[in-house]
């Protein structure tokens, strides 16, 4: 029975943790008080539960106690004349009913806790690293061990980040809430640039021996259909969703059974996944149908919807696809995109095309792998083999993946 409990508690901690997170850090102000209630909680229910069994709300018991923890501290406080920072419900605590008002006014609104606690986490003031970092340990729940596993990095850099992280976060002064109008708008954007991040370092990752790291493209589809569930009519977010879904349905044919990396047109397409293609599908179509076809990432889950809905590789439309990577460039401006639409180019009207409009990106790009291992693809396609043999050492120099640097190192080689 006991193992029968622990386990339970531990089921619903994962499901629980993260809307318990974002409900104690909108009640105290303060991330690390919030982690620390949270846990307080959790160790009240191996303590109570076994005994008293499994409550039948048990995500809402686990924020009863917490809050009751802090409201029980925060009245300690008062009557030792002192405040206890971050709690700034502790003035209302004067009577036997500030409990419940309290709890009635943190389940106000929609219940967006999660959503709150998301957005707090990819907040504007951090870095990318930082952003990406302090999700994954709020959010997803992963330890700093298993973040640094993640990003082949130390845990102690890991957790020196999350630290400086929670630490920006109270000098900023943001409240842990949902942004509302213009400033939900502006926010939205970095939210979902973490979550694309995320995917795109488990898809191709940047370092290592591995050319892709499922994991993480499995997190970052999670947090997505999350946002995609919280914010149901918001075009961007069903686009990021769509993007993910039919990237990833990808995966088991990106790595060849040596390990290398297999690219795009020379993929077993009968390995694709159909059923994240269809979820793809038909996220995308939500989104098109609530007015964001000219968004970012609808852009970019239209372009890979060309690639899911062709059959074989010869039957890719390259010319829509150039098309659309042309719109995308009026909305996303930079270099990285630029590369794209002219890999798209190259496909639809020749290599020389797409050496023309690599040309502009050589400083911007000079230092970026894709970059030269393009212009080594586009060489090669225009029998400049040579050429094309010198620009593929210069990808493979710049990688940090070993798997890539092999195939680019291959490619150099020639056939």
């Amino acid at each position: 029975m006991g193992e029968d409990v622990a386990g339970a508690v531990e089921a619903v901690w994962r499901i629980e943790r993260a809307r318990l997170l974002g409900g104690l850090a909108r009640f105290t102000g303060d991330l690390a008080r919030a982690e620390d209630l949270a846990q307080e909680a959790l160790a009240a229910a191996l303590a109570h539960w076994p005994r008293t069994g499994i409550p039948r709300n048990p995500g809402a018991w686990l924020m009863a106690a917490a809050r009751r923890r802090g409201i029980d501290e925060a009245r300690h406080a008062r009557m030792r004349g002192r405040r206890e920072a971050g709690i700034a419900a502790a003035a209302e605590i004067a009577d036997a009913g500030a409990a419940d008002r309290i709890a009635a006014r943190l389940d106000d609104d929609i219940g967006d806790e999660l959503l709150a606690l998301i957005f707090t986490a990819c907040h504007p003031v951090l870095s990318p690293e930082a952003r990406v970092a302090l999700t994954l340990r709020l959010v997803a729940g992963l330890s700093t061990l298993e973040i640094a596993r993640a990003f082949l990095t130390s845990e102690a850099t890991v957790a020196q980040r999350i630290t400086r992280a929670k630490a920006a976060i109270a000098r900023s002064g943001a409240g842990f809430e949902v942004p509302r109008g213009a400033g939900r708008d502006a926010r939205l954007g970095s939210v979902l640039e973490v979550v694309y991040l995320l995917f795109n370092e488990g898809y191709a990752a940047t370092r290592g021996e591995d050319p892709v790291r499922p994991a993480l493209c499995l997190e970052a589809q999670r947090l997505a259909r999350i946002l995609a569930g919280l914010m149901p009519d918001e075009p961007e977010v069903l686009g990021l969703l769509a993007l993910l879904e039919l990237q990833a349905s990808r995966l088991a044919a990106r790595r060849a059974p040596d390990g290398m990396p297999v690219p795009l047109t020379a993929q077993d397409r009968s390995r694709w996944d159909r059923l994240l293609i269809a979820r793809g599908l038909a996220a995308l179509d939500r989104a098109e149908a609530l007015g964001g076809a000219g968004g970012a990432h609808v852009l970019q889950a239209a372009i890979a919807a060309c690639h899911a809905r062709a059959p074989d590789a010869a039957s890719t439309d390259w010319v829509a696809i150039a098309a659309l990577y042309d719109r995308l460039l009026g909305v996303l401006d930079t270099p990285v995109v630029a590369l794209n639409r002219a890999v798209a180019h190259a496909m639809a009207f020749g290599a020389a095309r797409g050496l023309s409009l690599l040309a502009p990106l050589a400083g911007p790009l000079d230092g970026f792998a894709p970059y030269h291992a393009a212009r080594g693809d586009f060489l090669a396609r225009a029998g400049r083999n040579a050429e094309a043999a010198q620009a593929f050492r210069r990808a493979a120099g710049l990688s940090a993946n070993g798997a890539e640097r092999a195939f680019l190192l291959a490619r150099a080689a020639g056939p």
